[in-house]
């Protein structure tokens, strides 16, 4: 039998059928078994996590099928309780398929401490943009010394106390310049010869 006699054969034509229905029902069961196992038509809606503890964070995931994984500490934030969630990502909202993990951004358990800059001897413009630079806040409170430098730091209070620079306190606090009154000191008192006799 030649070749195009085989081809043209009805035992050609039932193996060339048979073949193909064979790679037919594979590719069904290979596009069945991609959707089963990527769970290309489940959609998960992320619950918005702001402001949670991770103890509360574990049980809303859990109840989705959702992993989650804390990546950062953000600067602290007042507005948000302290160990509580700041950002998420995927963001609230947002559509995933299960065991998707959700990272976490939270808010530490209070302001970072800072450390005090030199500023003795600097003008109150300069340190004030210092230190409200590196977070600090400053008192409308001030209180004057006498020095011959007007308006120049003597000294910095902080809860009543003196600090001096390279102490370490809390981001955000708020400070109390002392500063020079621009006088050159008191008069000296003068005595008279009937007071010194006497």
């Amino acid at each position: 039998m030649s070749f195009i006699q085989f081809i043209k054969s009805k035992v050609f034509v039932k193996q060339l059928l048979l073949a193909f229905g064979v790679i037919l029902i594979l590719i069904i069961l290979m596009v069945f078994w991609l959707n089963v196992s990527t769970n290309h038509d489940q959609k998960i809606e992320v619950p918005n996590l702001s402001k949670m503890s991770l103890e509360k964070v574990e049980e809303t995931l859990d109840e989705l099928n959702l992993n989650w994984e804390v990546i950062d500490s953000a600067s602290f934030n007042a507005e948000f309780p302290n160990k509580s969630v700041i950002e998420q990502s995927p963001e609230a909202g947002d559509f995933v398929k299960e065991k998707r993990k959700i990272y976490l951004t939270l808010n530490p358990s209070g302001y970072k401490d800072v450390e005090i800059p030199d500023f003795y001897g600097k003008t109150k413009r300069q340190a004030v943009s210092q230190l409200m630079a590196i977070g600090f806040r400053i008192s409308a409170t001030e209180i004057y010394v006498n020095d011959i430098a007007k308006d120049v730091v003597r000294g910095i209070i902080f809860n009543g106390k003196d600090i001096k620079t390279g102490d370490k306190i809390p981001q955000d606090s708020e400070l109390i310049l002392k500063l020079g009154d621009g006088n050159e000191g008191e008069p000296a008192i003068e005595t008279t010869e009937d007071e010194i006799i006497e």
